[in-house]
């Protein structure tokens, strides 16, 4: 059942997603190389809880830390680790916060100091895929809309959008309905209204789309060892016009 949600509580959100986006903004500023993503981990855990949030992924089905930091090859779900970032390398930063109650829920791909072209170019059509998929999110589009809009643009650009793993409704709980996967044809799925909040979040290969979970259990890791890139927002639908971007600064 996909619960819609009151202009108050979406107030509430905008709260929680507020804090999100500023923890990544200043999180974004730590990545450098030599730093461990356990102390970018241990940064956005600090700036959470002394803002008046909560961390909303720690213990969540036992994930044993406020933020997933995923680098090069992993997807998404890396759990930060004494394994510093090297000059060169991308990292996946995906972090969510309680705030009375209400979940905000966002991503960034990070360059490691100077990066590739091809890394950086990764990075920008993943980027640009969440913004044409938030674009869909509007009253009497369908949710394969969202979806189909970021498949097209990924796969224009020689990539693959991993299947595995989709967004999600989000509110009082990280996880809601509706799954909003990355991939479909248009015009299928629920007729979006006024009240729905989404996490829309593009995972992105420079290879092929499939996955591997590694032995830590949430890992996750592109098969062929290829890049990947994530970038995620939770976005209200108005009653008319564009999507309010709720973790947008």
């Amino acid at each position: 059942m996909i619960i819609l949600k009151t202009p108050e509580e979406i107030e509430m959100m905008a709260q929680a997603s507020k804090l999100v986006a500023e923890t990544l903004e200043a999180l974004k500023k730590e990545v450098r190389p030599g730093v461990t993503t356990e102390q970018l981990d241990r940064f956005a855990e600090e700036f959470i809880l002394a803002r008046g949030g909560r961390p909303a992924f720690k213990g969540y089905r036992n994930y044993p830390k406020t933020l997933c930091a995923s680098v090069n090859e992993q997807v998404v779900h890396g759990i930060p680790s004494k394994r510093p970032l090297k000059e060169g390398d991308i990292v996946g930063l995906d972090l969510g916060a309680i705030v009375g109650g209400f979940y905000g829920d966002a991503a960034m791909t990070v360059a490691v100091g100077t990066v590739s072209p091809e890394a950086a170019r990764l990075i920008k059509v993943t980027e640009e895929a969440l913004y044409l998929g938030i674009e869909q999110a509007v009253v009497g589009n369908r949710l394969s809309d969202i979806s189909h809009a970021i498949q097209r643009h990924v796969e224009a650009a020689g990539y693959s959008v991993v299947t595995d793993f989709v967004g999600h409704g989000i509110g009082r709980q990280l996880h809601e309905e509706p799954q909003v996967p990355n991939y479909g044809k248009p015009g299928q799925g629920p007729r979006l209204q006024y009240g729905m909040v989404l996490a829309i979040e593009p995972m992105v290969n420079m290879g092929g789309s499939a996955v591997r979970i590694l032995e830590d259990q949430w890992t996750a890791v592109t098969k062929d060892g290829s890049l990947s890139a994530h970038f995620e927002h939770t976005i209200a639908i108005r009653p008319s016009g564009p999507a309010r971007i709720l973790t947008k600064l």
